[in-house]
C-alpha cells in the first residue's frame, strides 16, 4: 500500500493524512495475475480498475483475423482498466492481461464513486489523473497522424524510457502502429547515427 500512498500523495501539494489514507486503502483488495491472465476479456464488463504495485499489462483489441493491436501498455504505479467500460458497464471491445506476474490492487465502480465523496486526496488525485490522461490522449493522436515512424518511436523512448526494457520489440511496434519490421528498420539507423 506504500506505493498507493506515495502516487496519491504526488498529486497532493500538502499530502494525505494517514487517517484518510486509512479510509482509502479499505476499499482496495489485493489480486495478483500470473503471466498472460486476463485482467478483462473482450465483451465483458469492467468490473474493477486496478493499481499495478509490480508487474506490466497491455490492453489490446483483435480483429477478424486474429491480429493483435496494443492501444495502452502499463506497468508499476499506473492504473489498469478499460475506463468506457469501467464508466458505462458497457462490454468492453478489448482485452487486457498480465505481461508479466503482476501484482494489483483492486477497486470497484461503486467503491470509486463513494470513496470520491468521502475523501478529498482520492477526488483530487482522479481529477489530476483525468487531466493527465486527457493530455497524454491528445499528444498521441496528434503523433498518430501527424508524425513519421521515426519520431513516433523517438518520443515513445524518450517518454516512456522503461517501456523499452519491458516489452518486446513487436508489442511495441503495435503499440506505434507500425510493423515489427520498420521498428528494426528505425532502431538500426538511430544506432547508425
Amino acid at each position: 500500500m506504500k506505493q498507493l500512498f506515495d502516487y496519491i500523495n504526488s498529486y497532493l501539494p500538502n499530502g494525505v493524512s494517514e487517517d484518510e489514507f486509512t479510509v482509502i486503502k479499505s476499499y482496495f483488495k489485493h489480486k495478483v495475475l500470473r503471466k498472460r491472465q486476463y485482467f478483462l476479456r473482450e465483451g465483458d464488463i469492467c468490473r474493477f480498475y486496478g493499481f499495478i504495485v509490480s508487474g506490466s499489462m497491455r490492453q489490446y483489441s483483435v480483429d477478424e483475423y486474429g491480429a493483435e493491436f496494443i492501444v495502452q501498455l502499463f506497468i508499476e504505479n499506473w492504473w489498469v482498466g478499460d475506463r468506457e467500460s469501467f464508466r458505462t458497464a458497457a462490454p468492453s471491445v478489448y482485452n487486457i492481461d498480465a505481461w508479466e506476474q503482476t501484482e494489483l490492487l483492486l477497486i470497484t465502480r461503486s467503491d470509486v464513486l463513494e470513496l470520491l465523496n468521502r475523501s478529498p486526496a482520492f477526488a483530487e488525485m482522479v481529477r489530476g489523473m483525468d487531466d493527465r490522461n486527457s493530455a497524454a490522449t491528445l499528444k498521441r493522436i496528434t503523433s498518430s497522424i501527424s508524425s513519421g515512424a521515426e519520431k513516433r518511436y523517438s518520443e515513445f523512448v524518450s517518454n516512456y524510457p522503461e517501456f523499452v526494457q519491458r516489452f518486446p520489440q513487436h508489442v511495441i511496434a503495435s503499440y506505434l502502429g507500425i510493423s515489427k519490421d520498420t521498428l528494426s528498420r528505425i532502431k538500426r539507423q538511430m544506432l547508425n547515427k
